[in-house]
């Protein structure tokens, strides 16, 4: 399960937490009643030997018990709220182990792009253009070009088509490439004679002429730019990051990259007027051992349980390279499908020392960012020397990726105790260039989790959001399935890495807690810990493992106060992990659900033809003919008759209402 580096430091903790769960049964009697109390439920503790347990109570903002009912009983005052959680699943609050919380934010008020149809991005752009004032910057984030019809990267031209008169900025979802028109090149003063700076590049023709397309570090010109969110607006950026958060059941989050400006004037006011209540891990930027960022860290010493353990503020990020979508992964050879290219490192080696030396040195905990062969094994270097010259008794340096390394270099991770952060749904995201980039070789050490924790490691899980969305469970079950969304491949991709589906929750709770020094206070469910957790609609460790993405929260607790309920009123019906979107209400019958039939099939991507009061419904190679209900001028079909009859699994979770349709059978 843990390796003997890791489970020392487990062993001693949990034993500590395990001795605090005893006490309170042993002497219930005697201690003061709890604030509230959860009875009835199937509650997956994630401590040491995963056990479950049936009720919890809290008292402020801690688990006072865990266990049996008849021991929570005990803790029932005359003002104590007590919840029958009828059965429902509780797992601990989720850990977003690697995201980009103000960038969530921030994209959830630009152009959607994500993973949409090249047509469908440009008449988003043209839409914004013909609303927008001439010279007016038009953003977006999302767009990958592997999941088009043609796949190659996309060209200035085509923005141009639709927006002649503003310039254009539209991030690749991995955060690392941007697709511009002519005029944001024209107001950046880049031309084809422009030189590739350090860790970028400007992506030519064949005849040499700029394409459109530009990579990590030769951004900069052109994201300079782009005019500044506001201090209100990176706010209001931030909280809508939360309420996604919460509604998914993510309590805790690292935010990878942070300034000294957004630290002291976006994060720490939302803490101290007490709206923002999401747990954050913040990874101080920085790129060079001078300026603000570098004082920052040598005239403040690393802190930890702010605003009551809200925010921790003890670790730095660094950037080792790129990404492999992009090319600019850094590569010990040569990209498979690009001779003579290596993608693009960040800095040299005694540059990427000297920043883990600033930060290491000043007690900071270090995550930098590594997707190749090359940047991993560059960042390995730098943290053993430092560690060499400066023996700290738990650094608990990380690499954030992780992605691609020699089977040696995962090795040596291991034994220089080194904490993989990786994200599951990368890799099922990935696998449609993954293989053409690398080759098979250099493939066995990628996104290799099974190797990894067979090695004696442990796995920090998240998303990456919004380079990836950020639901947790499409994590999980890409963890657990190595599929994307779609049930592809039916087998898995090199399933024989797959997780456990055990290894996988640990991976979103108590080993992104242990990631963060936070695994003595979250991550599982024990007495002492913070109640931080989540009630979900279906049992994660039984249900059918294509169901597992489409897992509903029914409400999430955080500090043992309701942060977010379901809305009862929205039933979702899934489809390839994401809810359909209708434009009216679902009708209901006893024993039957019906969906409105024309948003159905444009959202399926079906086609449909009526005769005689039903409706046929063909998607693929299968049909399925239905009557049609008519109710206040909308048409309507039955959900399971639909679904079915199209060859598909048709689950539905009563909890939540949720109607999870799976692959063809």
């Amino acid at each position: 399960m843990i390796g003997k580096k890791f489970r020392r430091v487990f062993s001693s903790v949990l034993t500590a937490t395990t001795l605090l769960s005893l006490v309170p049964a042993a002497s219930a009697a005697g201690t003061q009643a709890a604030d509230s109390v959860y009875l009835n439920g199937n509650i997956y503790t994630v401590d040491e030997s995963f056990s479950v347990a049936s009720a919890l109570a809290v008292k402020g903002d801690r688990l006072v018990y865990v266990g049996d009912e008849a021991g929570a009983e005990t803790y029932i005052g005359p003002n104590t709220k007590v919840v029958d959680l009828g059965g429902n699943t509780v797992i601990p609050g989720l850990i977003e182990g690697h995201m980009h919380i103000n960038g969530l934010g921030e994209s959830l008020l630009q152009i959607d792009a994500f993973w949409k149809p090249k047509e469908d991005i440009l008449a988003a752009v043209a839409a914004a253009a013909a609303e927008a004032e001439p010279g007016q910057w038009i953003r977006g984030r999302g767009w990958l070009n592997t999941v088009w019809d043609d796949t190659s990267y996309p060209t200035k031209e085509e923005l141009d088509a639709v927006a002649p008169n503003n310039p254009v900025y539209l991030t690749r979802a991995d955060g690392h490439m941007c697709w511009v028109n002519s005029m944001a090149f024209e107001l950046a003063g880049i031309t084809k004679d422009t030189p590739n700076p350090q860790g970028g590049e400007y992506l030519k023709t064949e005849d040499g002429e700029l394409l459109g397309c530009v990579t990590d570090t030769a951004m900069s010109p052109i994201s300079a730019l782009l005019p500044s969110y506001t201090i209100e607006e990176q706010k209001q950026a931030l909280l809508l990051a939360q309420d996604q958060l919460f509604s998914y059941g993510l309590t805790s989050a690292m935010n990878a990259g942070t300034s000294v400006e957004t630290l002291n004037e976006v994060y720490k006011p939302l803490y101290e007027d007490g709206s923002l209540k999401l747990r954050s891990y913040i990874l101080m930027s920085l790129s060079s051992t001078e300026g603000e960022q570098a004082d920052y860290l040598r005239n403040t010493e690393p802190q930890s349980g702010l605003y009551n353990y809200h925010m921790d503020v003890r670790a730095v990020k660094l950037f080792g390279d790129g990404s492999l979508g992009a090319r600019s992964a850094a590569m010990l050879e040569d990209y498979s499908d690009r001779a003579g290219h290596i993608g693009n490192y960040r800095s040299t080696d005694e540059e990427m020392y000297e920043l883990v030396k600033l930060a290491y040195d000043n007690g900071y905990q270090t995550g930098c960012h590594a997707i190749g062969d090359g940047a991993n094994h560059q960042i390995l270097d730098a943290y053993e020397r430092v560690m060499e010259e400066n023996p700290q008794e738990d650094p608990r340096l990380r690499i954030e990726h992780f992605q691609i390394l020699t089977l040696d270099d995962i090795q040596r991770a291991i034994d220089l105790g080194v904490l993989p952060a990786m994200q599951t749904t990368h890799a099922t995201s990935d696998m449609l260039m993954a293989e053409d980039r690398i080759g098979a070789e250099r493939l066995k050490g990628a996104y290799a989790w099974r190797t990894i924790l067979d090695s004696g490691s442990i796995i920090i899980n998240g998303s990456d959001a919004p380079v990836e969305l950020v639901n947790p469970y499409h994590g999980l079950y890409a963890a657990v399935t190595r599929k994307d969304r779609l049930g592809e491949p039916p087998e898995g991709w090199h399933a024989e890495q797959c997780m456990t589906r055990e290894e996988a929750l640990r991976s979103f709770t108590i080993w992104a807690a242990y990631g963060e020094f936070n695994e003595d206070i979250k991550g599982s469910l024990e007495a002492g810990k913070l109640a931080d957790f989540v009630v979900i609609d279906r049992d994660y460790m039984t249900c059918p493992e294509e169901d597992i993405k489409d897992i509903q929260v029914l409400t999430t607790v955080s500090g043992g106060e309701v942060v977010y309920t379901m809305d009862a009123s929205k039933t979702p019906v899934m489809w390839n992990g994401l809810p359909l979107t209708f434009n009216s209400a679902l009708y209901t019958e006893p024993g039957y659900m019906y969906v409105p039939l024309n948003d159905t099939v444009n959202g399926i991507g079906a086609t449909q033809s009526k005769a005689d009061g039903n409706v046929t419904v063909t998607l693929e190679d299968k049909s399925v003919t239905l009557p049609v209900k008519t109710v206040d001028g909308v048409d309507y079909v039955w959900v399971r008759g639909l679904f079915e009859g199209l060859g598909r699994n048709v689950t539905w979770y009563a909890p939540s209402g949720c109607v999870s349709v799976g692959w063809l059978k």
